[in-house]
Parts: structure tokens; C-alpha cells; sequence
């Protein structure tokens, strides 16, 4: 099979309309996805056996949702459409590629990188405890398995996802007990005349927000998740809010304080990265169109620094405008300046969410030595701060004297923690910690895989 003229990784919102404009442009690209189905994780699909409606799954989004499904089971024929496969390294216009128990390469003369995020882990003493999961990993098992992932549940931490997630399991039938907003309500309050940017979307997290209030969950603003208790998995929490510690028993705990953006596969093609304040990460460098510093790269979505669905389907369009561009394709350079434009509204509406969420500060002071951190090789924060305290302060530098980030998810998970202690320790600014270099393979491979024939 003779190579694709560009390769899409990623059928979430973004790919799917980098993927829909290019076959409207005339060419055929290859799509690739780690997903059973497409949609992403905000419009992951449930199994075809499954019947639950719409509304139910995504609420105020159905629309959305199913219209873009219904895109990409149009175009699936058309295209070179490859579910379930893992793209888990890139180097020299070619991936290296799983699927279903077989690895195999792709060629990639031009590719489009519509890889999402995952959530940004806080740890706190008891995380690891059977019953504790991410808000992402919860959101699945709703949307995906069409269970709860417990009987008591308590949402915590912070960011637009806490409160969608809590919505979404009550209105379920899950039992939600409360959910723990790190941000207090003053931030908040502030954050309203930016927020008004996007009047639709500020109005559906409102609602969110007092849905909650109004069929009986208790939503703490300003608290602070201390740690989760249980002896073989989760029994009860306990967290701070204004002074006061509180305890409340449960049986399962999702946590996270917004999300981070996955960038590796950027990193392992040599694309330069920049200090991004406003994600508090590094992110690869892109143009306004998408392009990367790497000829034939391009960036869209999440994966290039967390804008939401809505900005992910208008940078797919615009990353795919600008492939074509680059091969010489006339197009239409209103429409160009038209999406830019409208990304350009919602990043300043998503600066007015990093104002009413803001990160917490203290997280890094505040968490004991005895705190597991890397889970994968069972680092402490103790373990961390020694090493900074001998004279390390550069995160790859850490990693390579405690392994820290080495271990199965390769700092996916650990990462964004493990910066924050260093740079607090070391009383220097997160900016001047590094980043963790990305890794082959990005996510563990099984053993007894077999190459492709």
C-alpha cells in the first residue's frame, strides 16, 4: 500500500475535521486512533450494543456529540481509517504503530497531531487505593462501560471537567455524596466578565452548578482534599475548607485539577516547545494555522494546549487548511482568518477559566514526604525532595537519580507533580525545572506483540 498523503493521529473532534476537510480538498488521509470508536474522550462513543440516548451520555453537548459521529461514520469509507491502533513512537516521517496485538509502521510524509490531553494528577495520601480514579477514567466508565465506578462517590479538585462529571453521574442515577471545588467562589466571581466571552458555555457550567445544589449535593467551594482512608480500598475522605477539617465516609473518589496536554509524540519529531503560562506546561510551538516547527507537522486540539471540543473542531479545520496550503491547494483565506479569530475568542474565554480555577499553589508545600508520587516505581516525595536537596533541579536530571517518571506511563501521570515539588523545593520558578523528555513508547506495549507481515 503505497504511503497516505497525511496521516491524522487522533479521532476526536480535532481529527475529525482535519480529516473531513481534507477529503472535501480532494485527498484521502489516513486516520489513526487508539479508540474502539471515534469521538475522543469529551465524545467517546459507547459500545454499538449499548443504547443509552444522546442526551443521557452528553447532555447539553448531544447535538454536538452526534453530529460529529454521524461526520465520521460518513467519511469512515472514504477514508484510510485504522480504530484501535496505537501510535506509540514517531521519528522520520514514519510511526510505529499497535494493533490488536501487532506492531506495524506507517508512513507519514505529513501528519497531523490531534492526540488530547488527560487529567493533571494532584496526588494526596491514599490515591492509590482501589476506588480512586481521574475524572477522565470515571467519565469512561459512565460514558464507555455504563456503570459508576462506586456507590458513595465524592468528586473532587478543580476545572470545568469537576462539575460536568458530578452532572453527569447524578443525573445518571448515581449516588454523588458532594463534590470539593479547590477554588473558592471569590475567584470565581472575578473571573465572570472574561467568562462572558463564551455566554453559552458559562451558562451551561451555571447550570451544571446549580442542578447539583438543587437536587441535594453538597458542592464545598475553597476545600481542600487532605487524603483519601481505607484499608483495601476506599472507605471515607477527609479535606479542609476555610480552617476546618471535615471527614465524610465513601466508597470511591475521582479527582483532578484540569487537564494537561499529551505532547509527546511532538517531542519525539523534534518539535521545538515553549513555556505556556496559561497551561502552566511546556507545549510545542505552532502558528496560528497549526503549523509546528517541523516541515510537514501539524498541531490541533488538546493536544497542543487545552482549548476545549469547540476549539479542537476549529483548529482541526485550520490545521488541515494549512496542509493543504503548504502542498499548494487554493483555499479560502477569509474562512482562514475567520477560525482564527473565533480561536482566538476562546482562548481568552479560557483564561478567564484558569482565573475562576485557578491552580493550587500550596499543593507542592503541603504534601508529606511519605506521599507516593510516581506509582509506576513507587517514588515519594520524600525521595524527590532529597534529590533536589543533593543538587538536582533539572526534572530529567531528577528522573535519572530517582527514576521518577520512568516507569509505565512515562510521567503521563507523575509528571505535572513531580515538577511542582522540584520547583518548590528548589525555590525556583516551574518554568526553569524543564520538561520531562519525551520517550519511546509513549504507552506500554504488551509482551508477545508480533511485527506485522
Amino acid at each position: 500500500m503505497s504511503a497516505p498523503c497525511a496521516v491524522i493521529v487522533g479521532a476526536g473532534p480535532a481529527g475529525i475535521r482535519a480529516a473531513e476537510t481534507l477529503l472535501a480538498h480532494g485527498l484521502t488521509p489516513c486516520v489513526v486512533d487508539e479508540a474502539a470508536r471515534a469521538g475522543g474522550q469529551i465524545y467517546r462513543r459507547q459500545p454499538t450494543n449499548f443504547k443509552r440516548p444522546g442526551r443521557q451520555l452528553y447532555g447539553f453537548e448531544a447535538g454536538k456529540a452526534q453530529a460529529l459521529h454521524a461526520t465520521m461514520d460518513t467519511l469512515a469509507a472514504q477514508l484510510d481509517y485504522r480504530p484501535n491502533t496505537l501510535v506509540w513512537n514517531a521519528q522520520n516521517g514514519q510511526l510505529d504503530t499497535l494493533c490488536e496485538g501487532v506492531v506495524g509502521q506507517l508512513a507519514a510524509p505529513r501528519l497531523i497531531i490531534a492526540t488530547g490531553a488527560t487529567d493533571r494528577i494532584l496526588p494526596v495520601p491514599g490515591w492509590t487505593l482501589p476506588g480512586v480514579y481521574s475524572l477522565g477514567a470515571a467519565q469512561i466508565a459512565l460514558k464507555f462501560q455504563g456503570c459508576s465506578i462506586g456507590e458513595r462517590v465524592v468528586f473532587c479538585g478543580s476545572g470545568p471537567l469537576l462539575y460536568l462529571v458530578a452532572y453527569q453521574y447524578a443525573k445518571a442515577g448515581a449516588k454523588v455524596l458532594a463534590v470539593l471545588d479547590s477554588a473558592p467562589f471569590s475567584a470565581q466571581c472575578r473571573a465572570v466578565p472574561s467568562l462572558l466571552r463564551q455566554p453559552t458555555t458559562l451558562a451551561k457550567g451555571l447550570y451544571y452548578r446549580a442542578w447539583l445544589t438543587a437536587h441535594g449535593i453538597a458542592v464545598h467551594q475553597g476545600a481542600t482534599l487532605t487524603r483519601i482512608e481505607g484499608q483495601r480500598r476506599t472507605q471515607a475522605i477527609a479535606w479542609e475548607q476555610s480552617g476546618q477539617a471535615w471527614h465524610m465516609d465513601c466508597d470511591a473518589v475521582a479527582f483532578a485539577h484540569a487537564l494537561r496536554s499529551e505532547t509527546q509524540l511532538a517531542d519525539l519529531l523534534d518539535c521545538e516547545f515553549a513555556w505556556s503560562p496559561l497551561n502552566r506546561a511546556w507545549l510545542p510551538r505552532r502558528d496560528s494555522a497549526g503549523r509546528s516547527s517541523v516541515p510537514g507537522v501539524y498541531l490541533a486540539g488538546d493536544g497542543a494546549g487545552i482549548m476545549g471540543a469547540d476549539a479542537a473542531e476549529l483548529a482541526g479545520e485550520r490545521a488541515a487548511l494549512a496542509l493543504l496550503q503548504d502542498l499548494g491547494h487554493a483555499v479560502d483565506a477569509q474562512h482562514c482568518a475567520a477560525l482564527e479569530r473565533r480561536l482566538a475568542t476562546i482562548e481568552a474565554f479560557r483564561r478567564g477559566l484558569e482565573r475562576a480555577f485557578p491552580f493550587p499553589q500550596s499543593w507542592a508545600a503541603q504534601a508529606p514526604d511519605t506521599l507516593p508520587v510516581c506509582r509506576c516505581e513507587e517514588v515519594s516525595a520524600g525521595q524527590i525532595r532529597a534529590v533536589v536537596d543533593d543538587g538536582h533541579w533539572e526534572i530529567n536530571r531528577v528522573k535519572a537519580m530517582c527514576r521518577v517518571g520512568m516507569g509505565r506511563c512515562q510521567g503521563r501521570m507523575c509528571g505535572a507533580a513531580a515538577a511542582e515539588l522540584i520547583a518548590q523545593r528548589s525555590g525556583r520558578d516551574l518554568e526553569q525545572i524543564g520538561r520531562l523528555r519525551g520517550q519511546a513508547p509513549i504507552k506500554p506495549l504488551p509482551f508477545g506483540v508480533e511485527s506485522a507481515p
